[in-house]
């Protein structure tokens, strides 16, 4: 049976446009709310989708294969079963590579396209991968714990900053025992090792797309190696269909690291 994503809605109920707003790793829809709920004021034709992928936020108990490819297929399944059919599809990190999946499973369905900060060829999914070490530290916590700030402590024991241990936090929930995590990290592990395998770079350099895709990327960005970056450009140079912008005085969280900025930056531009 098809798996339909959970997801919340933010903007005027009768407005006649519809963006899917796709958050990163290890993350939820709400990751995305501030900037949904300030878009929807500049551009209030539009109404914003804040989905959770599958395994992340409240979409639990989404059956295999955990792939790239299921994650697009739910947002396909979504779209049909609540008549949700977006002009626009923009995505963070993990959300920007499942958006670029959804555009080559489904070319022409989507006008828009934003990929913020997402390297959309294949890398080496090492123990030097942030997402690796993170997935790693949040196993080695132990749950069910009484207190919610004894697993920040222990998340910040393994190397993670304050910020980030107590961003992953959110993603507890009590029970009986106490609190534990929602995360099923076992499917988590498996869609990322499917975003490091998946090569996207074909979407992007199709030189007959009837989609228009945004490609956004921080200045202060680790996730571009300089021959991406050059790749990047080059491929803007020679594709219509291709535009890149750079979020000054950001790294990968560039919607936290200068939120302005791109809110202006979406605002002007959505289709």
């Amino acid at each position: 049976m098809p798996f339909v994503p959970s997801h919340t809605l933010v903007g005027e109920p009768t407005a006649p446009k519809l963006a899917l707003l796709l958050h990163g790793a290890l993350g939820s829809g709400s990751n995305l709310r501030s900037l949904a709920v300030k878009l929807s004021k500049l551009r209030p034709e539009y109404r914003f989708c804040l989905v959770d992928l599958r395994h992340h936020g409240d979409s639990q108990g989404a059956p295999p294969p955990n792939t790239l490819e299921a994650c697009a297929r739910d947002l396909a399944t979504l779209q049909e079963q609540h008549g949700l059919e977006p002009q626009v599809i923009a995505g963070h990190s993990f959300g920007g590579k499942t958006a670029l999946m959804f555009a080559r499973l489904f070319p022409g369905r989507v006008r828009q396209y934003w990929i913020l900060d997402s390297n959309p060829g294949t890398q080496d999914p090492n123990a030097g991968s942030e997402v690796v070490q993170v997935i790693a530290a949040i196993r080695s916590t132990t749950t069910p714990s009484a207190e919610r700030a004894q697993i920040v402590a222990e998340l910040m024991a393994q190397g993670l900053s304050s910020g980030t241990a107590n961003w992953l936090a959110t993603n507890l929930q009590r029970d009986p025992r106490g609190y534990v995590w929602r995360f099923n990290l076992d499917a988590i592990y498996e869609l990322m090792l499917d975003y490091f395998r998946v090569d996207l770079w074909p979407v992007l350099e199709s030189q007959a797309s009837d989609s228009d895709f945004r490609v956004v990327v921080a200045e202060r960005s680790d996730r571009w190696a300089p021959e991406n970056r050059a790749r990047l450009q080059q491929l803007v140079e020679r594709s219509p269909a291709a535009r890149l912008h750079v979020v000054p005085n950001a790294g990968h969280w560039l919607h936290v690291d200068n939120p302005g900025f791109l809110l202006e930056l979406m605002g002007q531009n959505l289709y």
